[in-house]
């Protein structure tokens, strides 16, 4: 039985889970996005999310706590300056696994892992409306009205410019 055994062990010894999953906790904090598989992600995931929260604290004790972590002091520079200011206001939640599919060689499944302040993309992409089956009747009936006033909207400048 399982009981009380919460983490995936990634079928390695301790030292060798907790060296790989601090280079890994380094380079995402360094290059904001990294390619690894599920699994990996979801345990960095586990492993990187405290050492942000521990962040947005600058003192003396939390950068020797996350530096006892991640020993790199290029990564604690980077996560105390950069990433710290950019999550201030965030609550957590600090990263975002988008699956991409499977491995070609052994068909693991592959995922990126990314911080979620620091992509561009989805800061810019306009939020979708929630659609319910209530309201989809309602905005396919509004849709038309609204491309109406878009097409009018230009010839009522050009009367105005007149």
């Amino acid at each position: 039985m399982r009981h009380n055994k919460k983490f995936n062990h990634l079928s390695r010894t301790a030292s060798h889970r907790s060296a790989m999953l601090a280079n890994m906790a380094i380079s995402l904090i360094e290059h904001k996005r990294i390619t690894t598989t599920v699994a990996k992600a979801k345990a960095l995931k586990k492993y990187v999310e405290p050492l942000i929260t521990k962040a947005k604290t600058d003192d003396t004790n939390s950068r020797r706590v996350v530096f006892s972590y991640l020993q790199n002091k290029e990564a604690i520079k980077t996560l105390f300056g950069e990433v710290a200011q950019k999550v201030g206001d965030r609550p957590g939640g600090y990263t975002r696994i988008i699956k991409l599919g499977s491995r070609q060689g052994d068909a693991a499944d592959i995922c990126f892992i990314e911080l979620v302040d620091f992509d561009e993309n989805m800061a810019k992409a306009p939020k979708a409306a929630k659609r319910t089956r209530r309201s989809s009747k309602k905005a396919a009936a509004e849709a038309p009205q609204a491309e109406e006033a878009a097409a009018e909207a230009p010839a009522a400048e050009e009367a105005k410019a007149e």
